[in-house]
């Protein structure tokens, strides 16, 4: 699933009206409009226009993410997502991949303090053993990203907006010849000597890649 930034802040609003105001949600096209935009409890904050969430919703629409209803005895078409239909998650979790939208990469205590009025976690602990389980399906809804220099926690990233990489497979005849005409690759080591095999580079070729997702996106504002 790749979703562009407005995709994924749209998503992102609505499931979280749909937590802590079910009795203004679903929402109008006005009312998701300043949700996308509002200043409180984003990152990055955006100003977008009518044309922005317009097109969002309509590309969510056409992969089943999000609907248009009308509630009877109301004139104005509303706006509700779907996720649920899509994602074997819980709403917990669905809590937790909301916050991401809107805030990006986050620690395991901010998202705990950040989801209070979505759900009541009962402990750090609890937080994380929600993470594990999304970032264990076969196609995983989270990842947990390697603390840099200077962070004291690991922070956990939503991958619903990161691009998947197509895994391409040689031929068995071609990965034979190629094995019979071409010397072997030197072993890629670390800083102190130690080999890193092919796995771990790939893992942290997609943590870089979802943190420089995240940061274009403040960076384009």
């Amino acid at each position: 699933m790749r979703l562009t930034d407005p995709e994924a802040r749209v998503l992102g609003s609505l499931i979280e009206k749909e937590f802590t105001t079910p009795e203004y949600y679903p929402l109008t096209f006005n009312a998701l409009r300043t949700a996308c935009s509002q200043s409180s409890n984003r990152d990055p904050v955006v100003d977008y226009d009518d044309d922005t969430v317009s097109d969002a919703v309509a590309a969510l629409r056409e992969r089943g993410l999000v609907k248009q209803v009308r509630i009877p005895g109301q004139r104005s078409e509303k706006v509700r997502h779907s996720l649920h239909e899509h994602l074997p998650i819980t709403p917990a979790q669905t809590a937790l991949v909301a916050v991401l939208m809107l805030r990006g990469p986050q620690t395991v205590g901010e998202l705990r303090q950040r989801t209070e009025r979505y759900h009541d976690f009962d402990s750090l602990v609890a937080v994380e053993e929600e993470l594990t389980q999304m970032a264990g399906l076969d196609t995983p809804v989270v990842r947990r990203l390697e603390r840099r220099p200077g962070q004291k926690e690991a922070r956990y990233v939503q991958l619903l907006d990161v691009a998947d990489e197509s895994d391409s497979t040689p031929e068995a005849g071609e990965e034979a010849v190629a094995s019979e005409t071409e010397e072997p690759d030197p072993p890629v080591v670390d800083a102190d000597g130690q080999e890193i095999s092919v796995a771990d580079l790939a893992r942290q070729l997609e943590e870089l890649k979802a943190e420089v997702a995240w940061l274009r996106s403040r960076i384009e504002l």
